[in-house]
């Protein structure tokens, strides 16, 4: 019995994806809507984005640098393994997770906010499809825009090590700079890319659908939030399993 009400909520998001992915009544306010949600879901979020990674880029070096001492491991391989721990995870799979309770939190309740203020069903009332109107402008700036800002915490975070590197005496500037151009595959980054596209779909569908979907008033409007970000954190979360397995065979 469990099954059942995931099963049904998960009928609805399929049934809304339906509606969501049909041609729109008019390009020219597709697109204008379209250039709104880059700006808004994407170029809002560089800032957040840069700040994470360049710190987390700094810790992982330093945490890199403490803990291979061994004389059997040249000093290079902090560099190296700094830039594989970005690309192959943090730049994809975390950053997403963060942008998750950022993008997808404001997401769901601002379409819950005009659900429960009957702006919805004044649109469905004049004949728009609304989810298509209110969705899909949102789903496609996301997953547009969501590369960029994986390449940009990639190299930010690379930049968070190299300050490491220039302002202590850990490693020097030369190590750090030879180990993170060394045995580079360039394949890493078009993983953490495919990866995160497939996340920014899920981000911006799944807190679409819950907010979509609100009944009641501000309060279920905030607990739609809380549960999009629940939701699409663990579907990331087991997709980035799944598509390692896939992509890294």
């Amino acid at each position: 019995m469990f099954l059942i009400k995931p099963l049904a909520q998960f009928g609805r998001y399929l049934l809304l994806m339906r509606r969501v992915f049909s041609v729109p009544d008019r390009w020219s306010e597709f697109f204008r809507r379209y250039v709104t949600e880059i700006y808004k879901l994407g170029i809002d979020s560089i800032a957040i984005v840069a700040t994470i990674s360049i710190f987390i880029g700094a810790v992982i070096t330093i945490q890199m640098v403490l803990n291979i001492m061994s004389p059997m491991i040249p000093a290079y391989a902090v560099g190296l393994a700094t830039r594989d721990v970005l690309l192959l995870e943090f730049s994809s799979s975390i950053m997403c997770l963060i942008l998750a309770g950022k993008v997808g939190s404001n997401i769901a309740s601002e379409i819950g906010t005009m659900r429960v203020t009957e702006q919805i069903d004044a649109l469905d009332i004049m004949g728009v499809n609304s989810a298509n109107y209110l969705i899909l402008p949102k789903i496609a700036a996301l997953v547009s825009i969501i590369p960029v800002l994986v390449v940009f915490s990639m190299f930010t975070g690379l930049f968070g090590g190299f300050l490491v590197s220039v302002f202590t005496q850990m490693i020097t500037v030369t190590k750090y700079v030879y180990g993170i151009q060394a045995m580079f595959n360039e394949y890493y980054i078009w993983y953490s890319i495919i990866k995160s596209l497939v996340f920014a779909f899920v981000i911006s569908s799944v807190a679409s659908y819950y907010g979509y979907n609100v009944r009641g008033g501000a309060l279920e409007v905030g607990k739609a939030s809380t549960d999009s970000v629940v939701v699409s954190s663990v579907m990331i979360l087991m997709l980035d399993v799944l598509l390692t397995k896939l992509l890294m065979q």
